[in-house]
């Protein structure tokens, strides 16, 4: 018995043998996988944070904190609304913006590279052989031969040509260049995603950070005012007793000098009101002074919440943008070097051209007009050794990656801390000027009725004075720097989102 092959069953084979193959090389993708790295973090802040909740107003706690609207607990609308129109109109979050929207440009046009590419092609010419030259001689010869039986070959100098044709090229992505190229664009959008997210906690923290300072330095000009008002006071008691006789010139002129110093600290509060609301006005994309009908008028420093959840030192590097933007510059880097690679392997490319060529139109689209041809092609780097160090510099731009993600983990730690610590102290340091505070003011009104009685000096009262005007102020700077420093722990903490599940 004799086999006899069948000639079309080999046909419908070896293309299939071929497409087979080129799967099975486009499944092999060159270069390392990234793995995410695993920050080092402790198990808890050090910072002072309360064990249970029935700690004094503002005490830290570790149990899980959503942070993402972290700004409604101070309960202050004003606030709440400059916000939500920051979030809207803040120039750099609207550029963060449009950097995402550029990153996923980018990575469309990476994964261009998986699909052929295809261009089209229409031309006219005319053309002239010079009869001087070999080609052209050659072909003016040929033009005044004649063939057996009469027929001759014509060939006009100058002719026509008119051409439509299209050309495809496909690489093979045999060895995961193109794969890796999206990956690292894909790793590039996550850069630039996470990049907004920072922008926009920093907008809010700014907003939130200029209110508050706003509203400290309208507390801070009214303490300055009642001080004056109650010099000005002494001032008028001075004169009076000037007049009866009780007490002599030098006591006018203390006082007096007294209520002119303290006039002089107002310019210098009323500065840093505009220039606050100069701020917000930019923050929200307003022109200087737009906010001032708005916020011209004094309001309380936002008070802070009687408990604060901050969550674990293990939730930073989930929350944080700049954290996991790192990471993500780190996954395009190692992307990167399964580009470099790839690029020191073999790349097969299909090509593909076609079309119709005729001196005339009217012969344009016959078939006996059509021209082509087909045919893979294979690159294959045998010396180049840029390629070989563009494989090590990624090598270094991957570890300095990873470097740079260890140093962004460590310094979030470093700031939550920090603020943490600040947060403390300053409420701590506004609980003892608040009862310095009201001693001051005890002291104060028994020093001008012994002053009245005559038992004591004006200087006496002055420095009595002198005393509570300073504490006072502390005491506002130290409540606007305790709510200050909740802002800047929010930051911190990398609030004003909330991560996916």
């Amino acid at each position: 018995m004799i086999a006899v092959s069948n000639p079309h069953r080999h046909t419908r084979t070896a293309p299939l043998s071929v497409v087979l193959m080129a799967l099975l090389l486009a499944s092999c993708t060159v270069g390392p996988n990234f793995v995410a790295p695993k920050p080092q973090t402790p198990e808890h802040w050090s910072a002072p944070v309360a064990a249970d909740t029935s700690a004094p107003t503002g005490s830290l706690h570790e149990q899980p904190a959503q942070l993402g609207a972290w700004w409604n607990v101070f309960q202050d609308p004003v606030l709440s609304s400059l916000i939500e129109r920051g979030l809207n109109a803040n120039l750099d979050l609207r550029a963060a913006v449009l950097r995402v929207e550029e990153a996923r440009t980018q990575r469309a046009i990476a994964a261009a590279g998986y699909w052929p590419s295809i261009t089209a092609d229409a031309s006219y010419s005319r053309q002239r052989l010079s009869e001087t030259t070999p080609t052209g001689s050659l072909f003016n010869s040929i033009g005044n031969v004649r063939l057996p039986g009469g027929a001759g070959i014509s060939i006009p100098n100058p002719y026509n040509q008119f051409q439509l044709s299209a050309d495809a090229s496909w690489e093979l992505d045999l060895f995961g260049r193109v794969r890796r190229s999206v990956e690292a664009a894909d790793a590039s959008v996550q850069v630039s995603v996470e990049d907004q997210r920072l922008v926009r906690v920093s907008v809010l923290a700014d907003v939130a950070q200029s209110y508050t300072e706003l509203r400290g330095a309208q507390a801070r000009l009214r303490v300055a005012r009642e001080n004056l008002a109650t010099i000005e006071e002494l001032l008028d008691l001075t004169r009076q007793r000037r007049a009866a006789g009780l007490t002599t010139h030098i006591d006018v002129s203390n006082a007096t000098a007294e209520a002119t110093a303290t006039r002089a600290e107002l310019p210098s509060f009323e500065l840093q009101i505009t220039q606050n609301i100069n701020q917000l006005s930019k923050l929200l994309a307003r022109e200087p002074e737009a906010l001032r009908g708005e916020l011209g008028t004094p309001a309380p420093v936002p008070s802070v919440p009687r408990d604060v959840s901050i969550g674990l030192p293990a939730e930073l590097a989930r929350r944080r943008p700049d954290i996991r933007e790192a990471e993500a510059n780190l996954h395009a880097a190692t992307a990167q070097i399964g580009v470099a690679v790839a690029d020191l392997f073999p790349r097969l490319t299909l090509s593909a051209m076609g079309g119709f060529q005729s001196e005339t139109t009217d012969n344009l689209l016959s078939w006996a007009s059509r021209f082509g041809s087909f045919g893979p092609a294979l690159d294959l780097p045998v010396l180049d050794r840029g390629r070989w160090k563009t494989v090590r510099l990624y090598n270094v731009r991957a570890r300095e990656s990873a470097l740079a993600y260890q140093r962004t983990v460590l310094n979030a730690l470093h700031e939550v801390e920090n603020s943490a610590a600040a947060y403390h102290a300053d409420l701590e340091r506004r609980t003892w000027l608040d009862a310095t505070v009201a001693e001051n003011r005890d002291a104060l009104m028994l020093s001008r009725q012994r002053y009245e009685n005559g038992v004591i000096t004006f200087i006496d009262v002055l420095d009595v004075e002198r005393t509570l005007q300073q504490n006072e102020l502390s005491l506002a700077d130290s409540t606007t720097a305790a709510s200050a420093d909740l802002v800047g722990l929010y930051r911190a903490l990398g609030g004003g989102w909330e991560p996916p599940p």
